[in-house]
């Protein structure tokens, strides 16, 4: 039975990340013409656009996927939940958790990009792939502040290890 409630969850959870980055990315202003954005776009339209004829974009921000988001969130939440044997949890704690799940995967998804984004500058700088622009795409309106504030060590830009280090601090405060 645990086979099944992990496979359940990471299906669920891979659901929830490509929804996630398919926000993200529009947040970002990424180049939707990249193959690995048309990907992202091609696994989340089946929801998207039918939520799309329903709620209109509020301005910059796509409503129909954060709605998608928080609609993947809760169920991932629910079916964890009733999948170990507790059954339904009480509407706001499952908001709650649901809110909590969403802040999580949103700085584990920065410190995962941003780590290979800094990885890939050190090893090929200057080259490409559509990884590697996808990544910039994400990345660089976090680390833009960081590298306001501080300055590179002899060519060596530092702002990915300091911004990888805040999004760990306020890991530490969701827990």
């Amino acid at each position: 039975m645990s086979a099944i409630i992990f496979i359940i969850e990471t299906l669920l959870k891979l659901a929830f990340v490509a929804f996630l980055l398919r926000l993200l990315l529009q947040l970002s202003r990424a180049d939707f013409r990249n193959p690995v954005c048309q990907a992202i776009v091609r696994l989340t339209n089946p929801l998207i656009v039918p939520l799309r004829r329903i709620l209109p974009p509020a301005g910059r921000i796509d409503t129909a996927s954060v709605v998608a988001v928080v609609l993947i969130a809760l169920v991932e939440v629910g079916v964890a939940v009733a999948l170990r044997g507790f059954g339904l949890p009480p509407l706001l704690s499952w908001i709650q958790v649901a809110a909590l799940e969403i802040a999580r995967t949103v700085l584990w998804t920065y410190f995962y990009a941003i780590f290979v984004y800094a990885l890939l500058s050190l090893i090929a700088p200057g080259g490409y792939s559509p990884v590697q622009s996808v990544l910039a795409d994400l990345c660089e309106p976090v680390l833009r502040p960081f590298r306001r504030l501080i300055p590179s060590v002899a060519g060596l830009d530092l702002s990915p290890l300091w911004a990888i280090i805040a999004i760990q601090a306020i890991l530490i405060l969701l827990r």
